[in-house]
């Protein structure tokens, strides 16, 4: 029963990268997630903790009745090898919403990635579902997040994506000054201390 899973209709599973390179495009994800309300997930939340990684990962998966899924990291590592754990990870979060019962069938989800229909190259088995493009921009990504989000909030009216844009845009050029208030360096924040700040930005803002 949802009842059971403390806010399952508000938390929202981001599976993507998490290298430096990724790290702006994930950044305007997660504020957007909260800036719409919702509440970002990820396996970032439970680095450095004990257990097997796919345990935890299931194990968030299983709490949130969203996911975003950005599969746009295809290319070759320096062994010309693929990464796939994005890909694994859509599985898994299809298969609960496929295979699962009671509220994990009413689990929804977003795929995204650089250009529209390159998936088919890679991964045409999901042909047919919802997926959005970014092109690898921040407002890119923010504009897809929010677009999708806007038919998950239950009749709750959401800001327009550029008005979230300039929301982070400002949040970006204050964030230096809440780390050095908190004695944090911007770019080793944490997952849980990025969104705590983004939270307190947001409540301000609005």
């Amino acid at each position: 029963m949802s009842k059971n899973i403390p806010d399952y209709h508000l938390n929202v599973f981001i599976n993507c990268p998490f290298d430096p390179k990724f790290q702006p495009l994930f950044r305007a994800m997660v504020f957007t997630i909260q800036y719409c309300g919702f509440i970002p997930r990820c396996a970032l939340e439970t680095a450095g903790s004990d257990g097997i990684r796919i345990a935890k990962i299931i194990g968030i998966i299983r709490e949130c009745a969203l996911g975003i899924h950005d599969l746009s990291r295809t290319e070759l590592n320096q062994n010309q090898l693929p990464r796939f754990n994005m890909p694994l990870e859509l599985g898994i979060f299809m298969g609960a919403k496929h295979l699962g019962k009671g509220v994990q069938t009413q689990k929804k989800y977003l795929i995204l990635d650089k250009a529209h229909f390159r998936f088919k190259e890679y991964v045409s088995d999901v042909s047919g579902q919802d997926i959005a493009s970014h092109n690898g921009k921040i407002q890119g990504i923010i504009k897809a997040c929010r677009d999708w989000l806007s038919h998950c909030t239950g009749g709750r009216k959401l800001d327009g994506y550029n008005y979230i844009f300039k929301k982070y845009s400002d949040f970006k050029k204050l964030l230096p000054d809440f780390c050095s208030e908190n004695n944090w360096k911007e770019s080793d924040l944490q997952f849980n201390e990025f969104t705590s700040l983004a939270a307190n930005y947001i409540n301000a803002s609005k």
